[in-house]
């Protein structure tokens, strides 16, 4: 195999890659072989017919696609450990020539990895992000666990009230006449949950267990059905069954029940520290964002399409696991939400941009500062990620292989940088800048 590296615009490349006519023999032989028993000729039992009796028939080219899908991969792994260029994209392929008795010879167009000049990195200013807990966020996050040990209770003696959990009957009428879709039995509904349209639910506040009522709507101009956008309607509504949630009482008792402390006041005091950490854990994260935001912006680096494009791919992928492992397929996925493939490519791009810029411009920054992973650095990396899988450290090592403990390496670097530029930075008095506000909402969320 022969490789021959020619630089072109924006921080590409075209790879021509040429393998020796005898291993194209080969392969053109392999072809032959996983498909002759596929193939019919008069006068042959099928997969007895010799080769050249195939070619004749079928013209020489017939084993010249499987030959080069065997060939690329391996000739392209081959190439790409011989180039000396740092190669960022898939490859773009093209046959050039492919003849038996001559060399295979293809070119495959990828991105190269682009050079960063960086401007300032050290002292950047970003805005403060001050961390305060108030009295209400506590009150809300206890809110929220009262909710969740709620209790449901069946109500018998009293009507329908806002908040209830009921089960209905109903039946739709247009100008006296039941419509299609209007009808439904034994229905859960929560008044206030919005589920029905506009009215609907209000109108059910008050009624009795057990009676027929009239809920008089109309239905919204721009309703789904054209038949009844924009018309009256009554719906004869029946309530079968009542149910309520009971929180529990706001004491001592309760903040036993959830929590390992013995008192209310006691309980309110480890929220209010949960919380804090938690903004603060947003804000450290916010503020790294805003400094490597302004290294970016002070940066120069022509990031090449192809790059972004497979970024872009990395990342689809990435999702893909991340909701199969949640039991949830990317067709599901698709179907489910409207999206298409090429419509989650897209809305990626601006992050995969992002990706890719902060991490080119903390590894420049590395590199600037001459920073180094230790071997003990590595080691301690190696530990984490053993206790993260189970496994033990050596094992991970096995699997890592070469490339991988150098990107290991890498990783440990960029994170250097990170601690190095975040460190560096001169924090401005708190304003009510976007990353501020972002990181002061994230409890909320």
């Amino acid at each position: 195999m022969s490789l021959q590296v020619e630089k072109l615009e924006k921080n590409m490349a075209k790879l021509t890659i040429e393998v020796s006519a005898k291993e194209l023999e080969k392969a053109l032989e392999g072809a032959y072989q996983k498909n002759k028993n596929r193939i019919s000729l008069p006068g042959f039992r099928k997969g007895k017919a010799p080769r050249k009796m195939i070619e004749q028939m079928y013209g020489k080219e017939v084993f010249y696609e499987d030959a080069a899908n065997a060939l690329i991969p391996e000739a392209y792994e081959k190439a790409l450990e011989e180039c000396t260029e740092d190669i960022v994209s898939s490859p773009k392929v093209d046959v050039v020539q492919i003849e038996a008795g001559k060399p295979f010879i293809f070119t495959a167009e990828v991105a190269l990895k682009p050079e960063v000049t960086l401007g300032t990195y050290k002292g950047v200013k970003i805005d403060k992000i001050e961390v305060a807990v108030t009295e209400e966020e506590i009150d809300a996050e206890i809110e929220k666990e009262r909710e969740s040990n709620a209790r449901t209770i069946t109500i018998e003696d009293r009507a329908v009230k806002d908040g209830d959990m009921t089960i209905i009957d109903f039946e739709g009428f247009v100008d006296g006449v039941a419509f299609e879709g209007g009808k439904g039995e034994n229905y859960p509904l929560t008044i206030g949950s919005g589920a029905f349209i506009p009215g609907f639910e209000e109108a059910l506040i008050g009624a009795e267990l057990d009676k027929e009522c009239d809920v008089n709507v109309t239905f919204p101009e721009d309703y789904h059905a054209s038949e009844l956008a924009g018309k009256p309607a009554v719906f004869k509504c029946t309530v079968k069954e009542i149910k309520e949630k009971q929180l529990p009482e706001l004491d001592d008792e309760f903040a036993s029940e959830v929590s390992e402390f013995d008192t209310l006041a006691e309980y309110r005091e480890d929220v209010k520290k949960q919380l804090t950490e938690k903004k603060e854990a947003a804000a450290k994260e916010a503020k790294e964002d805003a400094v490597i935001d302004a290294i970016i912006e002070e940066a120069q680096m022509d990031i090449p399409d192809a790059m972004v494009e497979t970024q872009q791919r990395q990342m689809v992928e990435e999702f893909a696991q991340r909701i199969q492992s949640q039991g949830l397929s990317m067709e599901q996925y698709m179907q489910f939400t409207g999206m298409t493939a090429a419509g989650l490519i897209e809305q990626v791009k601006p992050q995969a941009l992002k990706r890719i810029q902060s991490r080119l411009v903390l590894e420049a920054v590395a590199a600037a500062e001459k920073m180094e992973a230790s071997d003990e650095d590595f080691e301690d990396e190696i530990k984490t990620m053993a206790d993260a899988y189970q496994m033990e450290a050596d094992k991970v090592k096995e699997l890592l292989g070469e490339n991988g403990a150098k990107q290991v390496r890498e990783d440990i670097c960029v994170k250097k940088a990170v601690e190095f530029v975040v460190e560096h930075a001169k924090e401005a008095k708190a304003t009510k800048s976007k990353k501020a506000k972002e990181a002061a909402e994230a409890t909320e969320e």
